[in-house]
């Protein structure tokens, strides 16, 4: 690409048309091309448009996009749709991309923190000079004041999710900055909410011991979040695995808490407006539409505990006659490599031998029965259940690492809009 757009062979490529035909459809006015020096570029919007009108070749084979990825726009999008183009996430033949770098391995080698910069900006943070420590992710002191206020006030029962949104509308008001949406100052919101966040998941009186606990490996925020959520020791393994559960959930493309905070975002609500609105979406119990899956994971392994595997999930079957939740995702037919990732790596979180032969007797009777193989809301709830968490963190946790995900959709919204105007079909009574 050449600032953000085409070159006219990455054009064609995904048209799936010669270079003659592509400027043949420049001259009959159905493409429009800038000269960039000596060659010419296309808005990655319009080609998009193009190539779902249905005016190239419907038949053309899948080819290899920009990113060196075989790629297609789905000719099946209806015209009203909203269309985003992104450079963010991309979902393949049985993986996922960050920015063209596969997720699972970023999981297993960088941090929360710094998968979070190269989705806000596509760069890695820059190490440390020696003897220097990585700087940790602070919450700003006015919001943090502010937010506990709040925070006393509401209800001793409020969920995980509640806490975010009374968070996210009180440190808006703290900042004075609040509606600078440029590429700088995103991310500076981002990283103090983040923190902010993650201490308003401390909600069990853990704050005295906790804060002069594992000094190192509080700086992160896997770090602080695992001392907020278990009892279990904050061990750099436990750490570790808790980093991946964020990395891996920190984008999805549009999942519909992305699609809302991104169209929030194509009409220049503030970051923490764009925090709010996805929160709308992720605090459903609509599994599709949220994160909200994993707390029906934990739920069912605490069942598993009381009157055994074979019950909880017979009676789940029983309740809604389908497999439970945490089974089966339509992008990933032979399985979620989030999922499957996140349950390879379960034993390094320790805790009683119990609670992870539930998880193993579960993941066995799921495949004597022939149930699709695990998503990642099996992989987060059973993280939660197997470390002692609080009922819906695995559910906080994927929110938490979500807002990094809404934020770098919401800087691509902020560089380029996407303008559209979605029409509803009206099937009311007619006017007289």
């Amino acid at each position: 690409m050449i600032n953000g757009r085409f070159t006219a062979a990455e054009a064609a490529d995904l048209l799936g048309v010669k270079p003659a035909t592509l400027y043949a459809y420049v001259s009959r006015g159905l493409l429009e091309r800038q000269k960039d020096g000596k060659a010419s570029t296309f808005d990655p919007r319009d080609v998009a448009r193009l190539s779902r009108s249905g005016r190239t070749r419907s038949d053309a084979p899948r080819s290899k996009g920009p990113s060196g990825f075989r790629t297609t726009i789905p000719a099946e999008t209806q015209p009203s749709e909203p269309l985003f183009v992104t450079q963010l996430t991309l979902i393949q033949d049985g993986r996922f991309y960050f920015r063209g770098l596969d997720a699972v391995e970023l999981s297993r080698q960088r941090t929360f923190e710094e998968v979070a910069s190269w989705l806000w900006n596509g760069q890695w943070p820059q190490p440390p000079a020696d003897g220097e420590r990585v700087e940790p992710w602070l919450t700003p002191p006015a919001a943090r004041a502010a937010v506990e206020a709040a925070l006393r006030g509401a209800h001793e029962g409020a969920r995980p999710l509640e806490r975010f949104a009374i968070a996210v509308v009180v440190a808006a008001l703290s900042d004075d900055f609040r509606h600078d949406l440029s590429p700088a100052a995103v991310p500076v919101i981002g990283r103090g909410l983040i923190a902010l966040l993650s201490e308003t998941l401390d909600a069990r009186g853990r704050e005295g011991r906790s804060r002069d606990s594992s000094p190192a490996e509080r700086r992160s925020i896997a770090g602080r979040t695992w001392e907020c959520l278990s009892d279990l020791p904050p061990t750099g393994s436990r750490v570790s695995l808790l980093d991946a559960a964020l990395v891996l959930s920190a984008d999805h493309e549009l999942a519909p808490s992305t699609m809302a905070a991104r169209v929030a975002a194509s009409f220049r609500a503030d970051a923490y407006a764009v925090v709010s609105t996805g929160l709308g979406p992720a605090s459903g119990s609509w599994a599709a539409g949220s994160t909200g899956a994993p707390s029906e994971v934990e739920a069912m392994l605490e069942d598993c505990l009381e009157v055994g595997p074979e019950r909880a999930v017979g009676e789940r079957l029983r309740r809604t006659g389908s497999v439970p939740h945490g089974f089966g995702m339509p992008l990933y037919p032979d399985g979620d490599p989030r999922g499957a990732e996140l349950l390879s790596r379960l034993g390094e979180v320790g805790g009683p031998a119990e609670k992870h032969e539930v998880v193993d007797r579960v993941l066995a009777i799921a495949s004597e029965r022939g149930f699709p193989p695990p998503n990642v809301d099996l992989g987060l709830g059973a993280l939660s259940f197997c470390a002692g968490m609080p009922p819906e963190s695995g559910q906080a946790i994927a929110t938490l690492a979500k807002i990094a995900g809404w934020l770098a959709h919401a800087l691509e919204e902020y560089a380029d809009p996407s303008r559209f105007r979605s029409r509803a079909y009206y099937v009311g009574p007619r006017p007289a």
